[in-house]
Parts: C-alpha cells; sequence; structure tokens
C-alpha cells in the first residue's frame, strides 16, 4: 500500500493574516516579512485604563440635567462662567463683551470631533461646550452617589469641557468609548485618554465594553499622555 501523504497543517496562518492578529508572545512582521520584536501596546494614557473599575452600567433612572446643578456656573470665582471660560481657552480671536465675560464672536480652528473650522457667534447654535465624559454617562457609572457638591464640580471641570460642533455633540448624546468616536481620527486618541483621566480623577466606573474599547484605540498611540490639571474635585463651599 502507497503510504498517505500527510499535509502541513496551515490553516491557522491565513486566519491569522485575514483577522490581523498575532499570537501571543510571536514577534511582530516588519514590512518585507522579517519579524522583529513587537510593539509596545501603548503608553501613560494606555497603562491608565487599568486604573479604572469595571461594572455594568447602572440605570438611568433619576437622572436630570439639575442633579448637576445649574448650567455654568462660576465654580472657580474668576466672575466668568464655566461656558464663556472654555469659549474663551478654545477659540481664537474671541471678543469679549465689555467686563461680563461673555465671548460674542471667535472662531474655532479645528473642530476636535470633525476636524473642521468653525465660526462662532453668539446665540447661534453651531457649538457647543461639551463634557466630554457625558453628565448621563456619569450618572450611570457612579456619580448617582455623589453629593451635589461633587457632582457640580464634575460639570464645570475644564478636564471634561470643549468646543466642539454641535451637530456631531448631539450625535454623540451620553456615548461612551464603546459606543461613539469622534469622526475626526485625530482627536480620537487625545478623545479617549480625556475620558480615562475624567473617570480616573472623579472614580467613575468603566462597562468591559468600554474598557475595552479604550485599550483598542489608546493602544495605537503608545505616546499619548494622560491629562491632568482642572478644578479641585469640590466646589467653593457657596455651590455646596
Amino acid at each position: 500500500m502507497r503510504p498517505r501523504r500527510v499535509l502541513p497543517v496551515l490553516l491557522l496562518a491565513p486566519v491569522l493574516a485575514l483577522t490581523g492578529c498575532t499570537p501571543s508572545g510571536a514577534a511582530a512582521a516588519r514590512p518585507g516579512g522579517a519579524a522583529g520584536p513587537a510593539t509596545p501596546a501603548g503608553g501613560e494614557a494606555y497603562r491608565a485604563v487599568d486604573a479604572l473599575a469595571v461594572k455594568g452600567r447602572a440605570p438611568k433612572t433619576g437622572y436630570a440635567r439639575e442633579e448637576f446643578g445649574s448650567p455654568w456656573l462660576d465654580t472657580d470665582r474668576n466672575g466668568c462662567d464655566t461656558r464663556d471660560d472654555i469659549l474663551r481657552r478654545d477659540l481664537a480671536n474671541a471678543l469679549v463683551k465689555g467686563d461680563d465675560c461673555k465671548v460674542i464672536s471667535g472662531v474655532l480652528q479645528k473642530d476636535p470631533y470633525t476636524g473642521a473650522r468653525l465660526a462662532y457667534e453668539r446665540g447661534q447654535s453651531v457649538m457647543d461646550v461639551d463634557h466630554v465624559v457625558a453628565l448621563s454617562d456619569a450618572w450611570q457609572k457612579g456619580a448617582r452617589r455623589w453629593d451635589e457638591g461633587k457632582r457640580i464640580a464634575f460639570a464645570n471641570d475644564p478636564l471634561n469641557l470643549v468646543a466642539v460642533d454641535a451637530a456631531a455633540n448631539r450625535r454623540k448624546g451620553d456615548g461612551d468609548a464603546a459606543s461613539w468616536l469622534p469622526h475626526n481620527r485625530e482627536y480620537r486618541c487625545p478623545y479617549v485618554a480625556a475620558q480615562v483621566a475624567v473617570k480616573k480623577k472623579y472614580g467613575l466606573w468603566v462597562t468591559a465594553a468600554e474598557r475595552d474599547a479604550m485599550r483598542r484605540i489608546l493602544s495605537g498611540c503608545p505616546d499619548q499622555t494622560l491629562p491632568a490639571g482642572g478644578n479641585p474635585t469640590r466646589p467653593p463651599a457657596r455651590f455646596r
């Protein structure tokens, strides 16, 4: 009887090639096929994801914007409300009306969410000041248990605020990193890093899907640092 030929078992390689996966511990392929050391998974922001607790999303029951205080308070006592503070920070050529801090015009040179150039005129709806970690998302991941003072601090913390295209902000809603990312790919790493920083600062948790999405985005930007600063997590006594 003629001996049967044994074919090499090569089924795994095509599957990995299609999925873009590399076996654990294997060297990453360099251009041209030569094997080289694997690229580090991520930097400071990536590693910070591990500091976040992972739990399921709590019910939205009881959420209302008013639970985070009246919109745009002057928690840092500089005489200007938070919204105008952020507009002055983010807009070029910001024109302020008199001594009352109100920004009446300016230009967002590159909208973080869309990459477009936006002109701001007070009273128009083209631009929002967005909470990077949405208030509703925070409510469902720990903020429901906070006292009013901490929620006011959170809602007015510059670390969690950015001037953006209004339509893009509406599409985001209260989405987290697992359900919404900016169309502007250049901003995805800074955006997710900001979410990690805010959730770490305030002790908010993430869902498993959200954690995985954060890791996926941040693994592609090993130089991404973790933003810091902003206001204290407690507002002045008059807001407590």
